[in-house]
C-alpha cells in the first residue's frame, strides 16, 4: 500500500505500508479524542490576505458594469452589502473610497433633492471587466460543468439559490449568473421553489462523464494494487515544524488504506460511525475544492451543504482532523479552508484564467491604495448634472432606498482615517 506526501516545495514522496491482516475497514481509529496543534502556514496565509476586499471590489465592479452609464449612488450599491462580505462596521463607502484606481466618486441630487455620493468604474476597471468577462465567454464550457458538478454531488441535484451565492466567486461564476448564465441552459438547469420557500437551482440530467472525482483522474500516483482495491490515498502536505505523534501517523496510514468512496456515489450503507464514512467526507470536500478555481474557500460557505450533500453533524471538524490535506487560515477575522495539494508556497499549481484577471484588479487595488494614501488623490465636490431621477429608477432594484445607507455632508468631505485598520489585497 502506498502513501503519497506533499514536502517542502511541493514535491512529492511515498512510501509503502503493507496492510494489517484481519483489520476491519469499519472499525474506528478516529482522531476524535487526539488534540492535532493548529500551526500557522505563512505562505497560505499569504494567499488568503486581502481575499476579503478583492471579493467585495469585484463584485461592485459587476453590479456597477450593469447599472445605466456604468453609475449607481451609494444606496443602491448599499443593497448588495450582503453579498460583499465586509464587516458590519465597515461604512461602504468607506471602502469604495479606499480604491480610486477601479472607483471613481462624484455627486448627484436624488429625488429628495439631498446630496449623495455616487460611483462609477474607471476606465481601467471597465477595460479589465470586458477582459473578464472575455475569459468567462471562453471557459464556459468548463464553468458549466463545475455549477453540474457541485449539483451532482447532492443528494437530489438541488441547491438552494442562497447556498450557491456563497460559493459562486469560488466556483467562478458572474454575479448575475441567475439572471445572465441559468437561461441560457434550460436544457440542463431549472429554478424551482423549494419547501421552505426559498427558491432553488435543479440539474435536470445526470452526466456519467462528469461523474469522476480528482482523486480518481490522478491515477497516475495511484499504485495498481490501490486501484485494484480502491484504496486510493489523499496527497497529504505539513506546514513546517507541524510535528504529527506516532500514534496519529499510525491512525493516518491506517486510514489512507480504507476504501475510496466517490463523492459521486451513493454512499447511505456507511456507517458514520466509521472512519470509513470519514474518508468519504474528506472525499466529497477534496472534489468540491478541486471545483473552485482558487481550490478554497471559507469555512461558513459549506455550512448549509449537510443535508444536500448527506453529511454528519459537525462534518466540517475534517479540517481539522486531517491538517496534512486542508489549512485553516485565519486572516481576516475568517476561517478559510485551503487545499494543500493545490499550492507550492503561495503558487497555485493548475492556474485558472479567471485567476490572472483577478490579480490585476488585486495589482489596481494596492496601486490606488498606496497612492491614496500619499494624498495624490484628493476629494473633490463635484455635483453630476445627470438627471438623478434616471439614475435613482434606471437600475432593477427598484424603489428610493434610503433606508439602506446615506451619509451625510460632513461625512463626504471628512478626513479619510481608517485605511490602517484593513488589509490590503496582496
Amino acid at each position: 500500500m502506498s502513501y503519497w506526501f506533499l514536502c517542502g516545495k511541493g514535491k512529492v514522496f511515498g512510501f509503502s505500508c503493507g496492510l494489517r491482516r484481519g483489520f476491519n475497514y469499519q472499525q474506528t481509529f478516529s482522531l476524535v479524542n487526539v488534540k492535532l496543534k493548529w500551526v500557522k502556514d505563512k505562505a497560505l496565509d499569504a494567499v488568503i490576505a486581502g481575499e476579503r476586499d478583492l471579493r467585495a471590489a469585484c463584485n461592485l465592479v459587476s453590479i456597477l458594469s450593469s447599472a445605466p452609464d456604468f453609475c449607481l449612488p451609494i444606496y443602491h450599491l448599499s443593497r448588495h452589502r450582503g453579498q460583499l462580505g465586509l464587516p458590519h462596521d465597515h461604512k461602504l463607502s468607506t471602502f469604495i473610497r479606499r480604491y480610486p484606481t477601479i472607483f471613481h466618486e462624484s455627486y448627484v441630487f436624488d429625488s429628495a433633492g439631498t446630496l449623495v455620493p455616487c460611483f462609477e468604474l474607471t476606465l481601467e476597471a471597465l477595460n479589465l471587466y470586458h477582459e473578464e468577462l472575455g475569459v468567462i465567454r471562453d471557459n464556459m464550457i468548463d464553468l458549466i460543468d463545475r455549477l453540474c458538478k457541485l449539483l451532482m454531488l447532492t443528494k437530489d441535484r438541488i441547491l438552494p439559490l442562497q447556498t450557491i451565492d456563497q460559493l459562486k466567486w469560488d466556483l467562478g461564476l458572474p454575479y448575475f449568473y441567475v439572471d445572465n448564465l441559468i437561461p441560457n441552459y434550460a436544457d440542463l438547469f431549472s429554478l424551482l421553489r423549494l419547501p421552505d420557500d426559498r427558491i432553488g437551482l435543479k440539474l435536470l440530467s445526470w452526466d456519467d462523464t462528469l461523474a469522476v472525482s480528482q482523486l480518481e483522474k490522478n491515477v497516475a500516483q495511484q499504485t495498481e494494487e490501490d486501484l485494484k482495491n480502491n484504496c486510493l490515498a489523499f496527497p497529504i502536505g505539513f506546514t513546517r515544524g507541524f510535528g504529527l505523534k506516532r500514534k496519529c501517523m499510525g491512525w493516518l496510514e491506517e486510514w489512507q488504506k480504507l476504501p475510496y468512496t466517490s463523492p459521486y456515489a451513493d454512499a447511505s450503507h456507511l456507517d458514520p460511525r466509521t472512519d470509513v464514512s470519514e474518508k468519504r467526507i474528506v472525499g466529497v470536500f477534496h472534489e468540491l475544492f478541486h471545483l473552485t478555481i482558487q481550490k478554497k474557500t471559507e469555512r461558513k460557505n459549506v455550512s448549509n451543504l449537510r443535508k444536500p450533500l448527506s453529511l454528519p453533524q459537525k462534518f466540517t471538524k475534517v479540517f481539522e482532523r486531517h491538517p496534512g490535506i486542508f489549512y485553516i487560515s485565519k486572516m481576516s477575522d475568517t476561517q478559510t479552508v485551503v487545499l494543500r495539494e493545490a499550492y507550492d508556497c503561495q503558487r497555485i499549481v493548475q492556474r485558472h484564467p479567471l485567476v490572472d484577471i483577478r490579480e490585476r484588479f488585486a495589482s489596481m487595488m494596492r496601486k490606488g491604495f498606496r497612492d491614496r494614501s500619499r494624498g495624490l488623490y484628493k476629494k473633490t465636490a463635484y455635483i453630476g448634472h445627470k438627471d438623478p431621477l434616471k439614475i435613482v429608477q434606471g437600475h432593477k432594484g427598484g424603489g428610493n432606498g434610503l433606508d439602506s445607507e446615506v451619509d451625510s455632508n460632513d461625512d463626504l468631505f471628512s478626513e479619510y482615517n481608517s485605511d490602517e485598520s484593513t488589509h490590503c489585497p496582496s
